[in-house]
């Protein structure tokens, strides 16, 4: 099979468009914070137990990211596989809980299929959807409504762009409930002795106790 012709100016050229469109949509983002997201943040924030993370397909990789970034920082979280919800692992869900749906569409069948057992032991719903009145948004406590500006998709189905979206407004809440509880970078070590990371805050650490000897 022959080698496919590249034209290297093209693919800058290309790439460059690419990284743009991304920017310009998680950019719009800015613009789509209302009154809401105080229902949201209040939800997660004031959680008892755990805020389960759940998603399909594309929204599961999201949702994997947004676990474990909630849980560095400081609201302690778990991605939940909806699907495997269905076949037993819903019954892990209590009252306490708060269940963290990601849906573009509001209609994945495994993710609805997870939150409506949810609901039935108890625990608080908020939906990240783009659809405020679709079937998973009715049965949510609060709506986080995520709107991706068209054409950063491929053929509008490969969630290249919108995921890159969805992702960075977790990143929001990430922060706002970082600040809202005053985590701290020495309460972040605790939890993270590991790494570079690990390593860079035992570094400081040992540098301020030789300060203060």
């Amino acid at each position: 099979m022959d080698e496919m012709e590249i034209d290297v100016d093209a693919l800058i050229v290309k790439a460059k468009g690419v990284i743009e469109d991304e920017a310009r949509a998680v950019h719009a983002l800015a613009d789509q914070f209302d009154e809401r997201l105080k229902g949201v943040v209040s939800l997660l924030l004031n959680c008892q137990g755990h805020v389960l993370v759940v998603g399909a397909g594309t929204s599961n990789a999201v949702a994997r990211r947004f676990a474990h970034l909630l849980s560095c920082s400081g609201t302690p979280a778990l991605h939940v596989s909806a699907a495997d919800g269905l076949h037993g692992g819903a019954s892990a869900v209590r009252a306490e809980d708060v269940i963290f749906a990601i849906s573009k569409g509001g209609h994945s069948a495994e993710v609805n299929g997870f939150v409506k057992i949810a609901r039935e032991h108890g625990a608080g719903v908020v939906a990240q959807t783009e659809d405020p009145i679709s079937p998973l948004a009715q049965m949510s406590d609060a709506v986080y409504q995520i709107r991706t500006l068209g054409g950063v998709d491929p053929y509008g189905m490969i969630a290249t762009g919108s995921s890159l979206v969805n992702c960075a407004a977790g990143d929001v809440l990430c922060v706002l409930l970082l600040e809202l509880r005053g985590y701290t970078k020495e309460a972040f070590g605790e939890t993270h002795p590991g790494g570079a990371v690990g390593k860079q805050l035992a570094e400081e650490g040992g540098e301020k106790k030789e300060e203060t000897a």
